[in-house]
């Protein structure tokens, strides 16, 4: 089994990237939706997280309203610190889980690993290869405000708390520009499909 990590910076297109590699045989195992799953209710993370946080994050049904979580740790690094200590261990214990299990079903699977800061963590090293998904600084605030919540302020404000680009391209073993057509974002994907599947033959 191949794995592969697969990062960028906000709003620069790994969803997309990520699930055109599963169209063409891939596994994608997205941090974000495991970061859905453990807030939950019946999550790893939930109890830890309201305790720490309060009731104040709850919705009237009880759940986790990750909009005003992240607004009690936007502008707050030890805080963001904190949540990030009670989301992260159970998230990658769910990756380690979902990777055992492909690659007894699939001995020579291309499994991707899509996360926001594996090159902030230093878990880019773990995996056999590190794909770095990019587009231009204006592309990227103009999808992060079509995406919202957030205002174009607070979008800077996230941008400017990011590992430069540079550095993530540094350690990169592939690089997809995501700032042209997405027919070319696709001739990318598939030119890197190929790369990998030679490695996993």
């Amino acid at each position: 089994m191949l794995k592969v990590g697969l990062t960028g910076g906000l709003a620069s297109g790994k969803s997309f990237v990520g699930h055109a590699f599963v169209e063409l045989g891939c596994h994608l195992i997205e941090a974000d939706e495991l970061g859905h799953q453990v807030l939950l209710p019946t999550g790893e993370a939930y109890d830890a997280v309201v305790n720490e946080f309060g009731n104040q994050i709850l919705d009237q049904e009880g759940l986790i309203d990750r909009s005003k979580l992240s607004a009690l740790v936007w502008d707050a690094p030890e805080r963001l610190e904190k949540l990030s200590r009670l989301v992260h261990p159970p998230v990658i214990a769910r990756e380690e889980s979902m990777l055992t299990e492909i690659a007894h079903r699939d001995p020579r699977a291309i499994v991707l690993v899509a996360a926001a800061i594996l090159v902030e963590t230093g878990r880019y090293k773990q995996f056999d290869k590190l794909i770095v998904v990019f587009c231009n600084r204006d592309q990227q605030i103009e999808r992060a405000i079509q995406r919202g919540p957030y205002t174009r302020e607070q979008v800077l404000a996230r941008l400017s708390r990011q590992l430069p680009l540079e550095e993530k391209l540094r350690v990169a073993d592939y690089v997809i520009d995501t700032s042209g057509a997405k027919q070319n974002t696709l001739d990318q994907v598939r030119a890197v499909y190929g790369s990998l599947r030679s490695l996993s033959a």
